[in-house]
């Protein structure tokens, strides 16, 4: 900076431009210290659901949500005070329930979390059973019915008046095509990120073909199963090691956030994928769909998800660039202004 100080012509020139790189300096510092706190308290977070499942039995499912009215000011134009009254007129469903996929938990979505709450809507984050901090043993998620239920009880309990904007990713796609299956009137819109959009009679499974092979063959030679029940018995779950994970799912996500996701991430229920879903027109075939492809995946590819969209056509797609299987992580800006623009949509 001193340099570029001895350069400028004026000295006037040179007293704005300091005073501006100077403001610029605070303002980048309180950013970079945002993100460190955030980092810091989702870490924190991480370590006591782990100890906290490490320590207690039975079954508990929690939703992280808007629970706090503090509110920070962040650089993203969607959370400049003049412009959030006239933008959220423009939606009318302001809550926003966050379903993970395989093996995440809410706690991968505290980005969005953070985001969507400065915008002035009401994210809500669920645990499926067996995931994040739910104590469901994972070997005994053996449906998606029984992997689905946190998600479902939610919706059940939601007035008849009122309606949701269901986001899934990753195998959590299936999940929110069950709940649009069983709960289509609750459901403004159905927002499948890089997910499992699958069609009727497809097995969630089905969509990694391309990666991990057939079903029938991962079933046999994998060498990430999980014997839950004894060798003897079918396998019941699998999980990566974190060489894999990091190479299919983080290949673009920040190092703090892949460091987050080790400590964190569960196995990962075989039955729920494994399911072939029953979806039909007067009930699923009535939702709005709408898809997020990520563009540098390596755990769903783009021509997979090209595939996905182009057999199971939903209203509109949005893509991502740069982005790995995790955008919530690498394009966390990105994925929140698409989410703000699919809310807008009539």
């Amino acid at each position: 900076m001193g340099n570029h100080f001895t350069c400028m012509a004026k000295k006037e020139a040179r007293d704005n431009h300091g005073s501006r790189s100077k403001r610029m300096g605070r303002s980048q510092r309180k950013l970079l210290a945002e993100e460190e706190l955030l980092h810091r308290q989702a870490l924190s977070m991480a370590l006591q659901q782990h100890q906290l499942s490490q320590r207690f039995d039975g079954s508990m499912s929690r939703r992280i949500g808007s629970t706090s009215s503090r509110r920070r000011n962040l650089s993203d134009p969607f959370s400049n005070g003049k412009q959030v009254p006239d933008f959220l007129e423009n939606i009318k469903l302001k809550k926003f329930v966050l379903v993970h996929g395989e093996g995440f938990g809410a706690w991968c979505w505290y980005k969005t979390i953070a985001s969507l709450e400065e915008a002035g809507l009401v994210p809500i984050a669920i645990d499926l059973t067996g995931s994040g901090i739910d104590l469901a043993d994972t070997n005994s998620v053996t449906t998606l019915t029984e992997y689905s239920k946190p998600l479902i009880s939610y919706l059940e309990n939601l007035p008849e008046d009122e309606q949701v904007i269901l986001v899934g990713h990753s195998s959590g796609g299936a999940c929110v095509s069950y709940a649009l299956e069983h709960f289509p009137k609750k459901i403004s819109k159905a927002i499948f990120l890089c997910a499992t959009m699958v069609s009727d009679g497809q097995r969630p499974f089905d969509v990694f073909a391309e990666e991990l092979g057939s079903a029938e063959r991962f079933m046999q030679e994998s060498q990430f199963l999980i014997y839950g029940n004894g060798t003897d018995k079918p396998p019941t779950a699998f999980m990566f090691e974190k060489q894999q994970m990091k190479g299919l799912y983080f290949n673009q996500s920040p190092t703090k956030d892949v460091a987050l996701a080790m400590v964190s991430m569960r196995p990962i229920p075989l039955g729920p994928i494994m399911e072939k879903l029953s979806l039909s027109p007067e009930k699923y075939g009535t939702g709005r769909r709408f898809f997020i492809q990520t563009l540098d995946d390596r755990a769903l590819s783009p021509d997979v998800q090209e595939k996905l969209v182009r057999e199971n056509p939903p209203e509109r797609v949005f893509k991502i660039k740069g982005s790995d299987h995790c955008p919530f992580f690498s394009k966390p800006q990105s994925l929140h202004k698409m989410l703000l623009e699919i809310a807008q949509i009539p």
